[in-house]
């Protein structure tokens, strides 16, 4: 109980949880993104278990820090610059995201009857390998951040196991929205090529600032739903302007 009550406890526990949730936003997309192309009925479900591996890779994370550190050191050098294991699988991951997003975006773009009905182009297991792949890369960051922040076993299980639930429940709207909005669509893309990018350049020990990345993705998303919005106002309009014109030929 006297841990429980300890307000400091519960302080590092609501930041770490915060922050979770926050760096899990890229993961959500991705998932959203790749469930997109599985039948309708399967898509909860694929979410659902992507999730719950993303949490399972950042408690194993967590329960081997030792393995976890000696990431961090040097296995050869190039151009007198040292590569270690964490920053092999930020390039390799870096590197696999970019080229997944821009196939998609590719994908999107093309003009065939498949993609214009929204034809399934991936196998249930699949998605999920391509899930799992990509949840090794979010993980480390997810938890170098929490190791960071906090130096309590029980209360970063307790941050990654909260922040995994809302993920959990946010997964749905965001991939119905997502699906149901082609530009958001394309514009999750662009932000999964930009996460990539910046998974690259951290391999490579060229550290930006993650609020410079989550702040340009927060603008253009809001910029986008403006010309959402303001495009909706425009059909609405000509439906009107059309309406009144039968009216007028009908009188």
């Amino acid at each position: 109980m006297e841990y429980l009550a300890n307000p400091e406890i519960w302080m590092a526990f609501a930041t770490l949880a915060t922050l979770e949730i926050v760096l899990g936003i890229d993961n959500i997309v991705f998932i959203s993104v790749l469930t997109g192309h599985l039948p309708e009925h399967q898509r909860p479900k694929a979410r659902f278990i992507g999730l719950l591996l993303a949490m399972v890779m950042r408690i194993g994370l967590l329960l081997s820090l030792t393995w976890m550190m000696g990431l961090t050191a040097d296995l050869f050098t190039v151009l007198g610059e040292g590569i270690s294991g964490r920053d092999l699988i930020l390039l390799i991951g870096g590197a696999f995201l970019i080229a997944k997003a821009t196939r998609e975006v590719h994908n999107s773009l093309e003009i065939d009857e498949d993609h214009a009905h929204g034809g399934v182009t991936s196998g249930f297991a699949v998605v999920l390998v391509q899930i799992a792949l990509i949840d090794v890369v979010f993980s480390l960051d997810s938890v170098i951040t929490a190791v960071g922040l906090v130096d309590n076993l029980p209360v970063m299980i307790a941050a990654i196991v909260t922040a995994v639930a809302v993920m959990i429940f946010a997964a749905g709207p965001v991939s119905e929205f997502v699906e149901g909005n082609p530009t958001i669509k394309i514009l999750a893309l662009a932000f999964l090529v930009l996460i990539g990018f910046a998974l690259v350049t951290e391999g490579l020990d060229i550290h930006v600032p993650k609020g410079y990345i989550y702040s340009a993705m927060a603008f253009s998303f809001g910029v986008q739903l403006l010309n959402i919005r303001a495009s909706r106002r425009r059909q609405v309009k000509l439906r009107k302007a059309q309406l009144g014109d039968l009216i007028r030929v009908g009188r």
